[in-house]
């Protein structure tokens, strides 16, 4: 089964077209058949009452001239002393034969002896009384061969014999015999019905792929709008046109966006305005603890102030990551990865450099200096220096951060992620972590379209890896 619903509902559509086309075909033909075996039954039996009752008032020698003019492509008309007799079991439509026997009763004279057989080879139709089967008469029709064709499928499979082998006896003891053979156009499958069927075939199956394909343009569209929302919240609404179903599926869409969006400018805002009317209290609280006497309860104070500010400043700087108004632009990854480097080495940490990029990237350059930033600083404070590596993967590049520290436990890889969350065992407050740092990391590197994913080394340490698409 196909993965994709185009593929899914191409095959449905396909299986059932062709299955259909292939039954009505069937039933086309069987009745095409049909239709033209009985017309030309009908015929055979209007004619075959005509000659009887013509050759029936006629003198033998009347009739003995006559008969040429009774001859056509498919039957021949002959007279005879005695009947003739067919061979035991040689007939294949004995019911089909009881019919033609009956309407020939009903059209010619009352107690008038008739002989009716059907089959599919008249060669054998006959023999004399006592003798073996006798080679066919020269006056015999034409394509009545012992072994029908092999496309004759109706012949063999149905009781539509080739032939008719038919015995009337006249008023004075004369038996007139007929052999009619049903032209192959009967048993044939006609080629031009067929290649009208497969034209039509064909031509639905075209129309019916067309049609899928513009029934799953919409989901198409849907998807790489959703794709598009995780990397910018703020991208254009899609068009909501369509059919019903598919334009309102894309105006609920549109509504998700515009919710989602008022969700995150609110929950900004909200942060803001607490974290800029904690400062004025903080404020104040600095300028009473200078004022206090004990100089170890105003260092405790202090530092208790520092925390709070620290972290009211990294609340601030996570709602800046999860920000996407800034926009995207060309940038020299190159540049930017150089100038980490050097503010990283300016403080005294040691960063290394190696790998380039190979081309300029679409990013926001405030946002991604600071989710390299971050990595940088924790790979530098927490595991003695930072090791940036880059390295060009198909359809995304990659910016590694080693470190050469203890690294992170192996169930704690991904809660770590989470918002203020820390390690206390070396990542402690009073370093100066507030457990935000990886948090807008990722949330930075979800906003381009990529993500930000750690592990441990085999030879220690951590590395932090930044995927980015390109």
């Amino acid at each position: 089964m196909p993965a994709s619903l185009f593929g899914r509902l191409t095959l449905v559509l396909l299986v059932g077209l062709v299955a259909a086309q292939l039954l009505s075909a069937t039933i086309l033909l069987r009745d095409r058949g049909q239709t033209l075996y009985q017309s030309i039954q009908r015929g055979f039996v209007e004619r075959t009452v005509g000659i009887v009752r013509l050759l029936d008032v006629l003198t033998p020698r009347e009739r003995a001239r006559l008969l040429p003019l009774f001859h056509t492509p498919e039957s021949r008309v002959r007279l005879a002393e005695e009947p003739s007799e067919t061979a035991p079991g040689q007939g294949v439509a004995e019911a089909a034969a009881e019919r033609l026997r009956r309407q020939l009763s009903g059209r010619l004279p009352p107690d008038t002896e008739l002989r009716v057989v059907l089959d599919n080879d008249l060669r054998f139709l006959t023999r004399r009384r006592g003798r073996d089967h006798r080679p066919p008469p020269p006056d015999h029709p034409p394509g009545m061969g012992p072994e029908p064709r092999p496309w004759s499928a109706l012949a063999r499979g149905r009781p539509m014999a080739r032939g008719f082998f038919i015995q009337i006896r006249l008023t004075d003891g004369t038996w007139v015999q007929f052999v009619r053979a049903v032209p192959e156009d009967v048993f044939e499958r006609p080629a031009r019905l067929l290649l009208t069927l497969g034209i039509l075939l064909v031509s639905v199956i075209l129309l019916a792929l067309l049609a899928v394909r513009w029934l799953v343009g919409p989901l198409r569209t849907l998807r790489s709008a959703a794709e598009a929302l995780g990397r910018d919240i703020r991208r254009p609404p899609i068009p909501e046109r369509g059919p019903l179903e598919v334009a309102q599926t894309a105006h609920a869409f549109n509504t998700m966006q515009q919710r989602l969006q008022r969700f995150i400018d609110d929950r900004a805002r909200i942060l803001a305005a607490v974290s800029h009317d904690l400062k004025t209290p903080l404020t104040r609280m600095r300028l009473r603890t200078d004022l206090l006497d004990d100089a170890e309860l105003r260092a405790k104070l202090q530092r208790d102030l520092d925390d709070m500010e620290s972290m009211v400043k990294a609340t601030l700087d996570f709602m800046q990551g999860s920000d996407s108004r800034e926009a995207t632009q060309t940038l020299d990854l190159n540049a930017l990865l150089e100038t980490i480097q050097s503010d990283a080495q300016d403080a005294g940490w040691t960063v290394s450099l190696t790998g380039s990029a190979d081309a300029p990237i679409q990013a926001r350059p405030k946002a991604l200096k600071r989710c390299i930033t971050n990595l940088v600083e924790n790979a530098a404070r927490y595991g003695g220096g930072a090791e940036i590596g880059v390295e060009e993967r198909p359809g995304a590049l990659v910016i590694l951060v080693r470190d050469r520290g203890p690294g992170v436990p192996q169930p704690l890889l991904e809660q770590v992620f989470e918002p203020f969350f820390r390690l206390e065992a070396s990542r402690a407050r009073h370093s100066g972590g507030t457990g935000l740092g990886l948090g807008i990391a990722r949330n930075i590197a979800r906003g381009h379209g990529g993500d930000l994913l750690l592990r441990n080394r085999v030879d220690g340490g951590l590395c932090a890896e930044l995927t980015l698409p390109q």
